[in-house]
């Protein structure tokens, strides 16, 4: 048992690393404000304070979620019925659909994204209608993916089961294939709404410059205000609301195996 355990060394070395180490940084830089020579930090709240209390920050913050949830709802709709298609597909065409999806996946998000501005520079769009078709087209993969592997491991023998015991297509479909597939489509919402809300690359190539998400707030008060102590702050704020929207959907996503 000790030695198992000391294989997990490297591992947990990682995780201090790259994951606590940089949270407590945040966690610090959120909660104080830089001093002067003698006292290098100063412990406050104003950072918060500040986000709270500016309508700017907060309509960006609104704008973000709004943006997202749009993205993962439209990501849902095409995907189930998508996912739906391809696990009704032999196993040879199900492999080959699974890998047309994903490979798009292999190239870098940044490419995909300049790809995308100079298709639709041709074309008078909002710049918010722009964003959303990038991110639908990034995250709407990770949204198939997910349906499409809980439903083609579903047992067929409820299928038939169903259909043995008077259901038609359509009830077989609502009393069956969604009600199992529930895993998936919140694996689905989380793989798409967590990544949409924290987005700024699609943003920023997309939206012209003059569309600000708070992964665009975030990165100019870092890299171009300077300004770490409050977009710490922003950061935290971001985080708090990723780690709210996991145990949201890993409640769902418990309830709906325990059912």
């Amino acid at each position: 048992m000790k030695s198992f355990f000391r294989m997990t060394y490297p591992y947990i070395l990682w995780i201090a690393v790259f994951i606590v180490a940089p949270m407590v940084m945040i966690l610090l830089y959120a909660l104080t404000r830089t001093g002067n020579s003698t006292l290098t930090f100063q412990f406050t709240l104003e950072n918060f304070a500040r986000f709270f209390s500016d309508a700017t920050f907060m309509r960006v913050l609104l704008t973000s979620l709004r943006i997202a949830l749009l993205t993962t709802v439209f990501c849902l709709l095409i995907g189930y019925p998508a996912a739906f298609f391809i696990s009704r597909l032999s196993e040879r065409r199900q492999t080959m659909m699974v890998l047309l999806l994903t490979l798009p996946m292999w190239i870098n998000m940044l490419l995909k994204t300049y790809a995308w501005r100079g298709i639709l520079l041709n074309f008078d769009l909002a710049s918010e209608f722009k964003v959303f078709i990038g991110m639908v087209y990034d995250f709407l993969p990770y949204m198939i993916i997910q349906i499409h592997t809980s439903i083609a491991k579903m047992d067929g023998n409820l299928l038939t089961a169903a259909y043995d015991l008077g259901a038609n297509k359509w009830k077989t479909f609502l009393k069956v294939i969604l009600p199992l597939s529930v895993p998936g489509i919140i694996s689905g919402i989380t793989l798409v709404f967590l990544p949409a809300v924290s987005s700024f690359v699609i943003p920023k190539l997309l939206g012209g410059g003059d569309y600000v998400l708070i992964g665009n707030l975030i990165e100019i008060y870092f890299l171009t205000a300077g300004d770490w102590n409050f977009g710490s702050a922003i950061s935290l704020i971001m985080a708090l609301i990723i780690i709210a929207s996991m145990w949201l959907t890993r409640k769902l996503d418990r309830n709906a195996q325990e059912e």
